[in-house]
């Protein structure tokens, strides 16, 4: 079991720190990487404990009345950086702890000098951890006690002959210390900020791969729906006139092959988008301009398609042109499955601004409720078609007509089509 669980009822123990990295207390990330850090900032804690060293020696030299550094004033110094490894785990406790040691250096007379920046990194620390409150009543408590210093107590403490410090100095040390707090704060809401736009760009990642693959499996649908249905009809008139007519039952099985090689060749298509980036496409997406295979398919199925085209010519943005050939495809395939009329009609309007596209056949339903679910937009073939023309800003219709049969209305925008084009094919990245 995890050391977290509750052992014989007694409270829960707290997780082990194991590895190199754990999970940074408090709302905020960890340094370095959001939401782990490093066991002990070893690294950071040893370059402040070389500045305070160094930077207060060299300060000692040129300190007239302060008193010599020597063993306790060198441990003081490095006290503090020795209590920053553990700022990342306890960091309001060791913002308190550097702040007495900061104050017993102070008090012992020590030159003035980099003695500040364990205080600096532990306030960072703590702000960033969202422990804005209590670093703001540790900082009061510093700077309280730093007034009592250097304005009241420095005459019993060394060094001897001590003057108490100016209203200047008094007003700088306050505004050193606000200073830090607040670019510490600036420090945890662009760290915030960093965090959170990271995380939403791996949402929308997340977004762009389901996408990608309701596109594919869609894509997938209306190929093989289409496909397996003139392969379903003509395998039931090869099985049917076998025996008695093999010729026609040669023909169907000719279709059967023809529109299973035609499937297999659309499947490997649609899953050529999951190639490598930077390979060419293999084929072009198909188009409105595929609309004869088409209709040979349903001729092969024992449809008999009529097609009219209205309003100018001209080619059809790239995602409009598959959308549209989707869509018509789908629709004669539902005509194939769920319709006894064997006969379909398909007009393709295009206005300025919008291609129209309606497939009528004149019933009736062969699949009773199958139909009339699909007309209800319960079935996935229609289903797929609005989802297609509702990307593209555009609207789907389907349903019976008052004088039977059975209609589907798509209405695509073109500008939607266009501002699709300038971006990378869908179909063949």
């Amino acid at each position: 079991m995890t050391d977290d669980v509750t052992r014989g009822g007694g409270p829960p123990r707290r997780p082990r720190w194991r590895g190199r990295s754990a999970p940074f207390p408090g709302p905020g990330p960890g340094p370095g990487n959001a939401g782990e850090r490093p066991r002990h900032p070893w690294v950071s804690s040893l370059v402040v404990a070389v500045v305070q060293v160094v930077g207060s020696t060299a300060a000692s030299h040129n300190a007239a009345g302060r008193v010599t550094l020597d063993h306790f004033g060198y441990a003081l110094l490095l006290a503090g950086p020795v209590l920053l490894l553990w700022r990342h785990r306890a960091p309001v406790a060791v913002a308190a702890a550097v702040s007495a040691v900061t104050l017993v250096y102070v008090a012992a007379g020590y030159p003035y000098g980099p003695v500040f920046l364990s205080i600096v990194a532990a306030y960072f620390t703590a702000v960033a951890a969202g422990r804005r409150r209590a670093v703001l009543v540790v900082a009061g408590a510093l700077y309280t006690a730093y007034l009592l210093i250097t304005m009241w107590l420095y005459r019993w403490l060394p060094p001897a002959g001590d003057k108490a410090a100016s209203w200047a100095q008094v007003s700088g040390a306050a505004a050193w210390l606000l200073a830090i707090l607040a670019v510490a704060e600036l420090w945890r809401l662009r760290r915030e900020q960093f965090v959170r736009e990271r995380r939403e760009r791996a949402e929308a990642e997340r977004r762009r791969a389901d996408e990608e693959r309701l596109r594919i499996a869609r894509e997938l649908h209306d190929v093989l729906a289409h496909s397996i249905s003139v392969i379903n009809v003509q395998a039931g008139v090869a099985l049917a006139l076998m025996d008695e007519r093999p010729e026609q039952a040669r023909q169907a099985l000719t279709t059967i092959k023809a529109a299973s090689k035609e499937a297999l060749g659309e499947v490997r298509q649609v899953l050529g988008t999951l190639r490598g980036p930077g390979e060419a496409p293999r084929s072009p997406a198909p188009g409105l301009d595929r609309l004869p295979e088409l209709l040979e398919q349903a001729a092969g199925a024992g449809l008999a398609v009529d097609i009219t085209r209205d309003g100018r010519a001209g080619a059809l943005p790239p995602g409009v042109d598959l959308a549209a050939f989707r869509i018509v495809q789908e629709a004669l395939t539902n005509v194939i499955r769920h319709s006894g009329s064997r006969t379909a009609r398909i007009r393709v309007t295009r206005r300025g601004d919008a291609v129209e596209l309606r497939v009528d056949d004149d019933g009736p339903a062969t699949t009773g409720t199958d139909h009339a679910h699909d007309s209800g937009g319960g079935g996935n073939g229609l289903l797929g078609m609005r989802e297609r023309a509702a990307a593209l800003g555009g609207t789907v219709e389907a349903g019976p007509r008052a004088d039977g049969g059975f209609r589907v209305l798509a209405l695509l925008p073109l500008t939607a089509g266009a501002a699709a084009a300038s971006a990378p094919d869908k179909e063949n990245p």
